[in-house]
């Protein structure tokens, strides 16, 4: 029996007041590993009118001004002004800080299993920083293996951000939020029946003045330079039927951290799948690679993303789980929702024999305390935005498909 139905997902901008949290969390993770590859970071970051509150746990022989590097990302995400109520150069920056817990420290440094079977592998060297469960997801929807509608409301969040900060349009202010509903048929994606774009910016534009006016002009404004460019590099159309809604209240003259305050974390379905997938709860940003939520989230995404890129399933979803300061996953779970072409038994036996997911072996394989040299000393702050997954404007190695070929002739797959 057709079933039809739709799914919906939602992206920020750089200036949404969460966002600007984790980006600062995620710039003092770049600064650290810099000068020190071993810093132990949980950056935790709070913002609202005029000000920053930067706390958390932080073990690192880096000497880092922490009030200097977050005025300047607040300045590159585009507050400049005070007259829009929250700047750069006026808000007072706070910083609250203390160690990593001598308790947790002793379980990172040494694992479990060194401490109790005198193990000689060195990448049983580092216990996971926390217990937890991670998940990663990919499917074929689109090229680079992520749900369509996640992607199209990160490109229309990133586009919104570009068409302002190039001047195209610029009457708009930093924060903005895009939301993207799918139509499936079956489980296939099929058309757009919503886009919804909020949006701040100026009160008035140029000689318009009417709030009526100013909101048509916005309107008509993203048609043109966000919707309709982003579309035509997915290939896909708008129909007659999609609903195109911009700033449903009316006006968004008042946002960033004068409209709402801002918390490190809060945008953990964001970050990830949409919704699309199951989430283990964990946030991403202002955390070392030794937080398992971080890096093991990333290994998932790099097995169920090479499982589909080798044709053996359509959509894939992998868990595994991590008991604190133990190095080797408690539980290693895969879900590939009836689409596998081999037997998901055997998959699992060949994904264990296959990828590490020991905390050292996904650091030392993502190369996560060693920032590329070509970045400038930016890494972690450029996957706090517009996701950590399916980014094809980053050279991130949990999205390479290395390992495809390899699942590829395991199970003698022509794709």
């Amino acid at each position: 029996m057709s079933r039809s139905y739709l799914f919906t997902s939602e992206s920020v901008t750089e200036g949404h007041p969460d966002k600007v949290c984790d980006q600062i969390s995620d710039t003092i993770i770049d600064t650290l590993l810099h000068h020190d590859d071993q810093s132990r970071v949980a950056a935790e970051v709070v913002v609202n009118t005029g000000l920053v509150l930067i706390t958390g746990e932080i073990t690192s022989q880096a000497n880092v001004n922490f009030v200097d590097l977050a005025r300047k990302k607040i300045a590159e995400i585009g507050y400049t002004d005070a007259d829009n109520g929250f700047s750069a150069d006026s808000c007072s920056v706070l910083i609250a800080l203390d160690q990593q817990s001598a308790d947790i420290a002793q379980g990172v440094t040494q694992a479990h299993e060194q401490r109790k079977s005198s193990s000689d592998d060195d990448l049983d060297k580092i216990g996971a920083g926390d217990q937890g469960i991670m998940f990663g997801f990919a499917c074929d929807e689109t090229p680079e293996l992520m749900p369509l509608p996640i992607s199209l409301a990160h490109r229309f969040s990133h586009r919104l951000a570009t068409v302002r900060k190039t001047g195209d349009l610029s009457y708009l202010r930093p924060d903005g939020k895009t939301q993207v509903s799918i139509v499936y048929e079956d489980g296939i994606p099929v058309g757009i029946d919503t886009i919804l774009i909020s949006t701040q910016h100026d009160e008035t534009i140029g000689s318009l003045t009417s709030n009526n006016d100013v909101q048509n002009k916005i309107k008509s404004d993203l048609w043109d330079a966000v919707i309709l460019p982003v579309l035509k590099d997915f290939n896909i159309e708008s129909s007659e039927n999609t609903r195109f809604l911009v700033n449903p209240t009316g006006k968004f003259v008042i946002g960033g951290p004068q409209g709402d305050a801002g918390l490190t974390g809060r945008k953990i379905i964001v970050d990830t799948y949409g919704g699309y997938s199951r989430h283990g709860g964990g946030a991403f940003s202002g955390k070392d690679p030794t937080k398992v939520d971080r890096s093991a989230a990333y290994a998932c995404r790099y097995v169920a993303k090479n499982i589909v890129a080798a044709g053996l399933a359509k959509k894939c979803e992998v868990q595994v789980s991590y008991a604190i300061g133990v190095a080797r996953p408690v539980s290693i779970f895969i879900d590939t929702f009836g689409t596998s072409k081999v037997d998901e038994i055997k998959l699992l036996e060949i994904i264990k024999e296959l990828f590490e997911l020991r905390p050292a072996g996904i650091i030392q394989n993502f190369r996560l305390r060693q920032l590329p040299a070509e970045r400038n000393g930016r890494f972690y702050q450029d996957t706090a935005v517009y996701g950590h997954f399916g980014r094809d404007d980053l050279d991130l190695p949990w999205e390479s498909t290395d390992k495809a070929m390899v699942l590829n002739q395991a199970f003698s797959i022509n794709v």
